[in-house]
């Protein structure tokens, strides 16, 4: 090769690595959100641990967490968030219109709702898997003893489409009863109108918690008849956006895996000489360029939220009302699956 193309070359190699540390532009959502000063999130109606406002509209949960921690690393306040409570049918409507800027509502990553409808998925928030509640008067003690028996369930939901096939694979000729409305299919169980209720393992054990006039009289039966990972998903072709949704769950892993907290997030940003921790906290290092934010993006949605293992014990976890196991949802050097990509 010639001297004059290896300059040639070199100039090349140079002009892309200047690309590369380019900070991220800011896209149109990010743009529209600053303007606004708020994060309209969609959230569920009504899923105690998960969404749910109390009588004084305060809402709280695991994906109210993920509004507010976007909320604290973009615009600086957790609290600058609106919340959009939206029924099944209507979720991916609402981000394919606009109407909200990200959709945190257990809502399932599957590749129909990747590739089809125009929306990106983010990162997993919690490892589910769907199944059974009966009466414990029933004494049913697996969902392979509900042959030709009625299951109510929610229409519009990857629920409904896995139950018929766990029946279907099974030759258990389930009858399903189908409703448009959570609220509608949960009453429809309590009223006896259905042998047992099927949904996400998580959102049985909120429903028994939140709508059982006594939680003891209802079981959970144990299979699991499928995968449901679930987490917030936000509109194609805005990467930036997509970027700092995902980042920042991944980032409160990381903080979690790192043992930053709530409590000593601010003192960890003077006093801690671990590279991983100054990266995290943008002492050391400013990772918030890259997503079109200043470094302390994620100091302020990790002091907000606190990291992902607090935000799993306060909503939903052991000492939580629904007293859900860690499981699956423990960090990869725990037992979980939970792994985030290195912010780095």
């Amino acid at each position: 090769m010639s001297i004059k193309k290896l300059k040639t070359l070199a100039t090349v190699v140079a002009a892309l690595g200047a690309v590369v540390a380019v900070p991220a532009h800011a896209g149109k959502t990010l743009d529209a959100v600053k303007t606004r000063g708020q994060v309209v999130c969609g959230v569920n109606t009504g899923l105690a641990g998960f969404s749910a406002a109390d009588s004084n509209g305060k809402w709280t949960g695991l994906d109210v967490d993920v509004c507010r921690a976007v909320a604290a690393a973009v615009l600086g306040d957790g609290e600058k968030v609106k919340y959009v409570p939206l029924n099944a049918q209507a979720r991916f409507t609402a981000l394919q219109s606009g109407e909200i800027d990200v959709l945190s509502r257990n809502t399932t990553f599957t590749l129909t709702r990747d590739a089809s409808l125009g929306l990106s998925q983010t990162a997993v928030t919690y490892y589910d898997g769907q199944g059974f509640m009966v009466p414990v008067k029933s004494k049913l003690k697996s969902a392979k003893q509900l042959k030709g028996q009625t299951v109510c369930v929610q229409s519009g939901t990857t629920t409904e489409k896995n139950l018929t096939d766990f029946s279907k694979a099974n030759a258990l000729n389930i009858k399903p009863i189908v409703f448009e409305k959570l609220e509608a299919a949960e009453g429809a169980y309590f009223a006896g109108r259905c042998v047992a209720y099927t949904t996400d393992a998580s959102g049985l054990a909120s429903t028994r918690n939140k709508v059982a006039k006594n939680p003891a009289d209802h079981m959970i039966l144990p299979e699991l008849i499928s995968k449901e990972p679930l987490g917030p998903m936000v509109r194609r072709g805005d990467d930036e956006w997509t970027a700092i949704v995902k980042w920042t769950v991944y980032g409160l892993l990381e903080a979690e895996e790192a043992g930053i907290t709530a409590a000593n997030v601010d003192d960890l940003k003077t006093s801690s000489q671990d590279p991983v921790v100054g990266r995290l906290l943008g002492s050391k290092e400013d990772t918030g360029k890259l997503l079109g934010l200043d470094k302390e993006w994620l100091a302020r949605a990790v002091k907000t939220t606190g990291n992902y293992g607090e935000m799993f014990e306060r909503n939903v976890g052991p000492k939580s009302a629904l007293q859900l196991p860690r499981g699956l949802n423990n960090l990869w050097n725990k037992g979980g699956v939970q792994y985030a990509p290195p912010v780095r």
